[in-house]
């Protein structure tokens, strides 16, 4: 089975708590702090495998968590980093994110490994926060929560040359024909419902490989037929054969189906449409009359493009072209197909200024990243944990912003689940 895309949730994981415990040893008194720091949580990777060519594994497994850092302990004893996740994904692997859609990473490179999780950072310790006036400190840092994120796994198939055409019009033929691939072939539609790859020797011991996309129907750029998944892997093609059944052997009109098949193209992707292309003018052995041919040939000239005639089932003509195919695609630049401008790795620095501040029944709400990270990492509790909360409260903006807002002695402010009364 050729399992082209999934959707999976992956999860760094969580830093490991900082310790408040004190030195302890005989006749010591008075012991300083000495609570060791957390672990750090996991990251998330994705590699390239190179033995995988489907994401049918992804059907049964839907999450990836990375393991969390341990918990800091006495004797500035620090916790073990935790395990990174690495989710092997096969060649030609593109990693969207689920809520807005954009690309992370596009994994085409053989070797490529890429970071896109980073895992929470470790508390610090009680001993972090020893001061000349503050010696023995009773508070530790808690450990940053990992990020969770749903990512959308696309694959799309690496060839240099993509054979695109209506369904039935011989393609998975000239696939057989021309290279060791075993696709099914008979008589009726959709007989290929998923890619086929093949590598093409020619005579002269050229080779590239050769995709048998399944066949492209009107409205495909729309998911008619299937057409979106199948129109993701002609993407990163050099060049496109379009095969036409120039017999019309199902009473259709070579022209318009010419017509259709780059409709579709170019409602798809512009920059596909201005794929080079060849017309490959299959079933000349089963040619009634000429008519057909000859404004196949027409259109070609008006469109500047190349026209070869073949017969997949005899072979004849098979040779000609793909010793000028081999001779073709030498001159086409390869390119990566998806853009990724500002490739994304999610981390929690890049939020942790982030918060918001609503006034709702004249209770201020304050939520946020930046409000998680920290009241994730204080004990409400504790006097000296409580007065470092108020710093960073400061320090983040936050007090500024709520005066921003107008917020006056006596009017109650909530943090999360914590509510306070202000006071200046």
């Amino acid at each position: 089975m050729f399992v082209d895309y999934a959707k999976i949730i992956i999860k760094s994981g969580n830093g490991g708590n900082g310790a408040a415990t004190f030195r302890r040893e005989k006749y010591v008194a008075a012991g300083g702090p000495d609570g060791g720091d957390g672990g750090r949580g996991g990251d998330i990777y994705f590699e390239v495998d190179p033995n995988a060519n489907t994401l049918i594994d992804f059907r049964y497994t839907k999450k990836f968590k990375a393991e969390d850092g341990q918990n800091g302990s006495g004797s500035h004893r620090f916790g073990k980093s935790g395990e990174d996740c690495t989710v092997k994904v096969p060649l030609g692997t593109i990693v969207k994110d689920a809520e807005t859609g954009k690309v992370i990473v596009d994994l085409s490179k053989e070797g490529q490994k890429e970071l896109i999780l980073k895992g929470g950072r470790g508390g610090k310790g009680n001993s972090h926060f020893a001061t000349s006036t503050r010696q023995a400190p009773r508070f530790a840092i808690d450990g940053e929560k990992g990020k969770e994120k749903e990512v959308i796994l696309e694959l799309k198939l690496l060839a240099d040359v993509g054979l695109v055409g209506f369904p039935n019009v011989g393609k998975s033929t000239i696939l057989s024909r021309v290279t060791k691939a075993t696709p099914k072939i008979a008589d009726y539609h959709f007989t290929t419902i998923d890619p086929n790859l093949g590598v093409v020797k020619t005579e002269y011991g050229d080779s590239f490989v050769l995709a048998d996309i399944p066949g492209i129907i009107e409205g495909a750029s729309e998911g008619i037929g299937l057409g979106t998944q199948f129109l993701r892997h002609v993407e990163r093609t050099r060049l496109l054969l379009h095969v036409i059944d120039v017999a019309g052997t199902e009473g259709r009109d070579p022209i318009d189906d010419f017509n259709k098949i780059n409709d579709e193209l170019k409602k798809y992707s512009e920059k596909l449409a201005e794929r080079k292309q060849i017309i490959v003018a299959n079933k000349i052995d089963s040619m009634q009359d000429d008519s057909n041919m000859e404004n196949l040939v027409k259109l070609a000239k008006e469109k500047d493009m190349e026209i070869y005639k073949i017969s997949a089932v005899t072979g004849e003509g098979l040779n000609e072209l793909f010793n000028h195919v081999s001779e073709i695609i030498k001159t086409l630049p390869k390119e990566e197909i998806v853009d990724v401008e500002d490739r994304i790795v999610y981390t929690l620095e890049d939020e942790e200024e982030q918060f918001t501040i609503d006034i709702i029944d004249g209770e201020f709400i304050v939520e946020g990243p930046a409000v998680e990270r920290l009241m994730g990492r204080v004990n409400i509790g504790d006097n000296e944990s409580y007065h470092y909360m108020e710093k960073m409260l400061k320090k983040l903006g936050i007090e500024d912003a709520l005066r921003e807002k107008g917020v006056k002695e006596g009017d109650t402010v909530k943090l999360l689940e914590w509510v306070f009364e202000w006071y200046e």
